[in-house]
């Protein structure tokens, strides 16, 4: 699968493959779904379902994080975005989803130049913590390198039980023309009481590097996402299969060295079911995902969706896109499904998928036969997409 190819002559490459390309094997074996076990850990913390809610706007507020997390799964608040810009943040939301698509990308660029207000971060995380109803339940949030060292105080005072340093491409270090805002992920690992889980990566030695730095989990995957044009604006990116596989490999790799196990999220591109289900095949221990969760009746952007970088002021890369509004967040991870697609009941979904190959836990499930197999999503299927149906939505 890695051979080596030529893409001009002194050009070495090699072929990438994404969700659409590959399938699932069955081994022969299959079981009840009632055995299959979802579960899984991260920086000392149990969560029932591998699914993680995306540190953006329109998918995770102060209002709806604490009900993803006591619906078993994770949810991690982008701290850099309008809930510690202004107190109002429900008319700022109202704004950006009115506006019209000539417009919205100035607009945004407007509202998120606005101050963040260390009093507003720690006023959401607080809320985060009084809405829990299962208070063992971890408080995460996400910041951006340059962020790291100024807030991470503050954060801990807070009461954050996760830090997220995210941003379209993580460095070992991140240099800048400021020494204050210089990052070494080392260093602040060693310094902060915070357990840190950075991201993006796409790269097996990148990735063990990073491991080695003392962080608890890794992001992975880089453009897949809905709203995201960072791979049309920036050319950069590698489908969500292979970088998944690579990554496992880095971290299966460490844990031979180490003893010490990183898990590692498949973030972005994933619209359902299935492509969550093949992450997990591919080695995912978890997966990341935005738009099922902007679709939902808890989402606090009303069917609308925009990408983290949207409203950078230089070089947006991220759109706003109308996902409409299907389905409750119990829906969305349980069921019952109300659409054949396996756009709802994703936890559904992993469990049949499972039960299916075998796979009593997600170790299991992480060793499962992967093909590669370009026309599985359409041989067959010329009714559903002739008639706009199930798969051929």
């Amino acid at each position: 699968m890695n051979q080596e190819l030529e893409i001009g002559l002194g050009k070495k490459s090699r072929r990438a493959y994404g969700f659409d390309e590959i399938a699932l094997v069955p081994a022969g074996n299959t079981l009840d779904i009632e055995l299959t076990d979802t579960t899984w850990k991260l920086a000392g913390f149990k969560f029932e379902t591998p699914i993680i809610a995306s540190a953006m706007d329109s998918v995770v507020s102060p209002d709806n994080a604490s009900i993803i997390l006591d619906h078993g799964a994770f949810a991690v608040l982008n701290l850099n975005g309008i809930y510690t810009r202004y107190e109002n943040y429900k008319e700022i939301l109202e704004q950006i989803i009115q506006a019209d698509k000539s417009s919205f990308v100035e607009l945004m660029q407007k509202l998120y130049k606005e101050p963040i207000k260390p009093d507003l971060i720690k006023k959401v995380i607080s809320k985060i913590k009084a809405d829990l109803k299962d208070k063992s339940k971890p408080v995460a949030v996400s910041i951006l390198p340059y962020q790291a060292n100024e807030w991470y105080q503050t954060l801990e005072e807070a009461g954050v039980d996760i830090l997220v340093i995210q941003s379209t491409v993580i460095g070992l270090k991140h240099e800048s023309i400021n020494p204050a805002n210089q990052l070494d992920l080392k260093d602040f690992c060693v310094k902060t009481k915070l357990p840190v889980v950075v991201g993006n990566c796409v790269d097996y030695n990148i990735a063990l590097k990073l491991m080695d730095t003392g962080i608890a989990g890794l992001l992975v995957g880089i453009g897949p996402g809905a709203a995201c044009t960072s791979r049309g604006v920036l050319g950069i990116g590698v489908p969500m299969a292979t970088t998944i596989a690579d990554c496992r490999k880095a971290r299966d790799d460490y844990f031979a060295k180490s003893n010490r196990y990183i898990p590692i999220v498949a973030d972005g591109g994933m619209a359902g079911g299935g492509d969550i289900c093949k992450a997990l095949a591919c080695g995912a221990d978890a997966v990341m995902i935005g738009s099922p969760f902007a679709r939902t009746k808890e989402a606090p952007a009303k069917g609308f969706h925009w990408g983290m970088a949207t409203p950078s002021p230089v070089l947006p890369r991220g759109t706003r896109i109308q996902v409409g509004t299907d389905s409750s967040l119990q829906e969305l991870l349980y069921g019952p499904a109300s659409r054949d697609d396996g756009s709802q009941n994703l936890v559904g979904a992993i469990k049949t998928s499972m039960a299916t190959l075998g796979a009593h836990n997600l170790k299991e499930m992480q060793d499962v036969e992967v093909i590669v197999a370009p026309s599985i999503l359409s041989e067959g299927k010329v009714y559903q997409q002739a008639q706009k149906l199930g798969m051929g939505r």
